[in-house]
């Protein structure tokens, strides 16, 4: 058997409209068939105009093979209270409104989560879910938003991570798409038994002292057919 190296960065933004395209087609890969709708371009324009709005405030990790080939990808936001999110745009959600009575600290959102439909590693999933979840995980009043598939979000439960569901699902890319709220509580033991997966490097974007480590890990293969967009 072959292995396939992955390496986990962080993407450049000149390489937002790459992403874009492989966020789309990914989702409609795994929800429809691998049948593209004729107008799935003007959703990578959207993804793309919408993802350079929030460069500032955002952290956008991938996993690439040798060919430089996008095959994971994750967003993280910290929101500003300024921009509009993704959940205020598809489902009408004030963040604030459905926050509760914790002492809030910061509010985040994720998204742009796929990972490519031909083989990926079992530990990839994790290790894009730690990098995202990071920065919330650094205090417990951060809150986190994100627009989830259904069969992602009984995956998420599956592993321990607790999720609030705060509005109806709508059809979004391809799926079922829900909206859910995540805090710190409910993220950090997930975080905490697989935070070793990732690079510190990665997470902190510090650049790797020695040449002699690789800039990641060698992962196997498999598939994760699930999307958080």
């Amino acid at each position: 058997m072959i292995l396939t190296k992955n390496y986990l960065e962080r993407l450049e933004t000149n390489e937002i409209k790459k992403l874009s395209e492989f966020v789309v087609v990914e989702n409609f890969k795994h929800h429809s068939n691998n049948i593209l709708p004729k107008e799935y371009k003007q959703d990578v324009k959207s993804i793309y105009k919408e993802e350079m709005n929030y460069i500032n405030n955002s952290q956008i990790f991938v996993s690439k093979n040798d060919t430089g080939e996008i095959v994971g990808s994750i967003r993280v936001l910290k929101w500003n209270f300024m921009d509009i999110l993704p959940i205020q745009k598809i489902f009408g959600i004030n963040p604030l409104n459905v926050v509760g009575d914790i002492e809030l600290n910061d509010i985040f959102h994720i998204g742009r989560f796929a990972i490519k439909k031909e083989g990926s590693d079992p530990q990839l999933f994790k290790q894009l879910m730690i990098c995202a979840i990071s920065p919330i995980c650094k205090n417990k009043g951060n809150i986190v938003f994100a627009e989830c598939d259904s069969k992602l979000l009984r995956i998420l439960t599956l592993l321990g991570i607790k999720a609030t569901i705060v509005g109806e699902s709508i059809d979004y890319l391809g799926s079922e798409t829900i909206p859910i709220c995540m805090s710190y509580d409910g993220l950090i033991d997930f975080y905490n038994t697989n935070k070793s997966l990732v690079p510190e490097n990665v997470i902190e974007n510090q650049p790797i002292i020695t040449h002699s480590l690789p800039k990641s890990v060698v992962f196997n293969t498999l598939t994760y057919n699930y999307s958080l967009v």
